[in-house]
Parts: structure tokens; C-alpha cells; sequence
């Protein structure tokens, strides 16, 4: 898949996607001897909270900020993530699309023999 494009707007949709995303994966552990399921702590250690932050911020240099961060934050994802996250905010790509998916927009292929 090629290098999405992100804006403002659709990095700050991704980035709350990813962390609901990365909040998903839980962990066991055990406290006082019992075993209990934790969330996963991946979008803190990513420093998600302060990049949603940013691109929600009234201050345009802020939002640009931001914006950096989470272009650089998105290549190093795995691509099982990045699908989930694209999944998950309704981006696709339509040429892994079924034919009858009304999504799809695809030409029939001509035959070039006849």
C-alpha cells in the first residue's frame, strides 16, 4: 500500500483510532498473586495522548506540530495496525475490493483479443 496522505483532520482521526486501536490489546499480569488483564499501554508510550492533543489545538503551529509527529509515528506501525486504524476510520483501498462491492468503481476488463 502506498504512503497514505494525512491532514490535519485525517491524522486526527487516525491517531484516535490508533489508540483505541493499541488500547484494545490487553495484557496479563499478576498483582498479589492473582492474574488480572490489563490494557495495553503502547498509545502512552507513543506519546498519542499529546499528539491528539496537538492536532486539536486552536494554534495552527501546534496543529502542524502534531501533524509531523504522527507522519512520523505512521510508517514505523505494523501493517496489521495500520490496516485496523484505516479499517477503522473507513479508508480502503478499492483495489482489494470485491466486484460487486459498490465501492469498488471498477471497469470490466476488456478482452484485447476480440
Amino acid at each position: 500500500m502506498e504512503l497514505e496522505q494525512f491532514t490535519e483532520e485525517t491524522a486526527l482521526e487516525a491517531a484516535t483510532e490508533l489508540r483505541r486501536v493499541l488500547a484494545a490489546r490487553t495484557h496479563r499480569r499478576k498483582v498479589m498473586g492473582q492474574e488480572v488483564v490489563v490494557p495495553g499501554q503502547l498509545g502512552e508510550a507513543l506519546q498519542l495522548p499529546r499528539t491528539i492533543n496537538r492536532l486539536q489545538s486552536k494554534q495552527q503551529k501546534q496543529r502542524e506540530l502534531g501533524l509531523s509527529e504522527f507522519q512520523e509515528l505512521w510508517p514505523t506501525l505494523s501493517p496489521s495496525t495500520r490496516k485496523k486504524v484505516l479499517g477503522g476510520i473507513g479508508w480502503y483501498d478499492p483495489k482489494e475490493l470485491d466486484w460487486d462491492d459498490k465501492r469498488s468503481n471498477r471497469r470490466p476488463v476488456v478482452d484485447p483479443s476480440n
